[in-house]
Parts: C-alpha cells; structure tokens; sequence
C-alpha cells in the first residue's frame, strides 16, 4: 500500500492501460493463432496502441480536435489492414480492427481519470471478443421477428415513457406518466412470460405451460387448456394445470400491486400468497392423479407476442377508462357500487380494474374499500374461468376444474372478514 502511494499518478495509469490493453492483444493472439489466416495486431500491438491514446491524451490535455488527429492517424494504419486483409484473404471481418479503435480509447480514457469507464470498455470488448462463438450461435436461434419484437419493448420503455408528462389533468387525476408507466409494468410481465416460454419450447409440459401461461395470462391459458382437454382425456392433469395457471394470477397482481401501491399491496400479499402457494400446489398434486390414458402430453400452446403497439393502447384506454369509472363509483354509488363493479370486471380483463384501483386507493377510495374490490374481482374472474372451462372441455375435466376454481374465488374472499 505504502509504495503504491509512493508511485506517481501516471505509473498507476500506465500500469492500467497496460493491463487492460495486454487482455485485448492476449484475446487477439491466441483467436490469430487458432484462426492461421491475417489477422492485426497482438500481445504487444495492442499495449502500443493504448499507450498512444494515453500519451497523446496526456499532451494535449482537455483539447478535442488533436486527441481526434490522433485517433484518425491510428484508424488510418487500421483501414490499411483491413483493406490488406480483405485482399488476402476469404473473410475479413473487422472486429480486431475495431478492438484496436477500442484500446486507444481505454488510453485516452485512463489519461482523463475515467477509470472506470476505462475498465468497463476494456472488460466489455474482451467479453464481446471472447464470447464470439456463443454469440454466433445465439444470433441464428433468435428469428427476426423476436428481435423486432424486443425493439417494441424498448420502444414502449425506453422512448415513450420518458416523454409523457407525469403531472395530473381533470378531476379524475389522470397521469399519463403513470397510465404508460402502467402499460410498461403490464407488458414487461407479459413479455418476461412470452420469453420464457420461448426459451423452454419444446421442453416441459401441461403443468409448466400452465405457470407460465398463468403469469401471461391466466384466462386465455384456461380457455387454451380447456379446448385441448376435451381431446386428450386427460381430466385430473388438465384440470391441476388450470388451477395452477389461477394461482399464478395471485402471484403476478402481487408483483403489481407492489409497483403501483405499496399499501395496498400490504395488506394482501399475505392472502394472496396464501392463495397463489395453495392453488400451484394443490394443482400439482392434482396432475399427478393417475387418469385412464397415460404418457407425456407435451405443451402446444405458446404465448402470442404481447407488445403490439395497438394492444398497448388498447389496455391505457382500458385503464383510463376503469380510473374514471372507479372513480365515479366511488363518490356516486359508495362501496356497493364499486364492489358490484368489482364482480362485474371480472368477467373480463380484470388487470385495468385492479391497477386502476392501485392509481385511486388511498385518496379517492378508502385503502380497505380497495382491498375488497380486489379480492372480489379475482374470485369473480376465478369463477368466470371455471365457467369457461366446463363450457370447453370434456365433461371430467370441467366438471373438476369448475368444482376446484370455485373452491378457490370461495378461499379469495376470506380477506373480506379483516377487511371489512
């Protein structure tokens, strides 16, 4: 410690773009000597390379304009390779030549005391060089589509939300910051399932679609499930899996409900995760009952993408429009109305209900109030989907799955007790 406190600030900035530049070269010689063709630069052109950017950031100091000469004359010497390369050789790719540009930075980085900004750069190019097969192969498994797929995320995340004003309009109190802001948690979630799913094709079966599926969506994977039963003959799996799919929604309105209203989420996340544990349990052991047919039933279905634009829309007008009639339910109709709305909704999509309750609890309505609703909607939204699956599937697995997610709404409208 005492000699490195001895040394000068530039022999431990030197010893540092030595050292970060030396890995680069290190990574360069030994993919030269595998490879047998040209290829630029080594354990000792690199180390050079990120002195030069050192020392040429050292002597000019803040100055942009000569760094930039600097970095030009080493890109020149690199254009000559690559265009040497490319005359020699079959293939010619520019990632070492890039990587030289790279080094040069590292030095100029280190000279400015941007150490760590130096060594990201350093570690990120030895990785990205390093990972060159594993990144290739990633590269042909991922289909266009997935990838426009994942720029809609983005798009929905990292472009429109930072420009939506976060401040309140009308007597309703309505944010769009917090309405897209909404939308994104809602599709991360989504598109966090869609990938997973996407990631286990082919692998699994009925009981893992289920905990996925159920995370995405656990209406549509009832439905899904149940089309499927009727042909299978496979009542006691198919059954359990539809009850496990419903208790992944007391898991996923958890994860919402600590998002968008700590309090709310307070005061549920003890029943809900009650309920989430007993119903993926209990539907577990449930697939496990022998039926009549034996054997693997692999997975058929797999989750549509999520993040179409228009969807997104769609659900912030669904959300708006459940804040306001929330809203008026409240000051109009009092608990009786909000709790008939609560079973109303949740004949369908209950999320824009839930999450616009999660915009109001707290001010507009009554922290508990709000609880309630919640309850009554999933429990609504549980017999709904047990409906729907003895209106699909053959008469067994109906029959059970109906008995099982009625006993489960049943089990969801115990928090109303404490509630109140």
């Amino acid at each position: 410690m005492e000699i490195y406190q001895q040394l000068p600030p530039q022999a431990v900035q030197i010893g540092i773009v030595l050292f970060l530049s030396f890995l680069i070269g290190l990574e360069r010689e030994e993919r030269k000597s595998a490879g047998g063709a040209y290829s630029f630069g080594g354990v000792r052109t690199f180390p050079l390379i990120g002195l030069i950017g050192y020392s040429i950031a050292q002597i000019v100091g803040q100055q942009f304009l000569p760094l930039a000469i600097g970095f030009m004359v080493v890109a020149a010497f690199l254009l000559i390779s690559y265009w040497h390369k490319i005359n020699t050789s079959v293939t010619s790719g520019v990632t070492t030549e890039m990587s030289g540009l790279a080094t040069f930075l590292v030095g100029a980085l280190v000279s400015s005391d941007h150490l760590w900004t130096a060594t990201a750069l350093g570690v990120a190019s030895l990785m990205l060089l390093d990972l060159k097969g594993a990144l290739e192969k990633l590269a042909t498994r991922i289909a266009p589509n997935e990838i426009l797929t994942f720029a809609k995320f983005l798009m929905l995340g990292a472009v429109i939300l930072p420009i939506v004003p976060n401040r309140e309009y009308s007597q309703f109190h309505i944010n769009p910051f917090k309405t897209w802001l909404v939308v994104v948690a809602i599709s991360a979630m989504s598109y966090l399932s869609y990938v997973l799913q996407k990631a286990t094709k082919g692998q699994g079966g009925v009981v893992l679609s289920a905990l996925l599926g159920g995370a995405y969506s656990s209406t549509v994977t009832t439905v899904v499930l149940s089309k499927r039963a009727k042909r299978e003959e496979r009542p006691h799996l198919f059954a359990g899996a539809i009850l496990i799919a419903s208790g992944m929604m007391y898991l996923r309105l958890v994860i919402l409900l600590g998002l968008f209203n700590r309090q709310l989420m307070l005061l549920l996340y003890i029943p809900f995760g009650v309920l989430a544990v007993l119903a993926v349990g209990g539907g577990w052991l449930w697939s496990r009952r022998a039926d009549k047919k034996t054997g693997e039933v692999q997975r058929e279905y797999e989750a549509k993408n999520p993040l179409e634009l228009f969807t997104a829309f769609l659900f912030a007008g669904l959300f708006l429009a459940m804040l306001v009639v929330t809203q008026l339910a409240v000051t109009y109709l009092g608990r009786a109305g909000v709790n008939t709305l609560a079973v109303i909704m949740g004949a369908s999509d209950v999320d824009p209900f839930i999450l616009g309750l999660t915009q109001t609890a707290g001010t507009m309505t009554p922290l508990k109030v709000a609880a309630v609703a919640i309850a009554i909607a999933a429990a609504s939204n549980n017999i709904v989907k047990g409906i729907y699956s003895y209106s699909l599937a053959d008469r067994k697995t109906g029959v059970q799955s109906l008995a099982m997610l009625v006993a489960l709404a049943l089990l969801g409208l115990a928090p109303l007790f404490w509630l109140g």
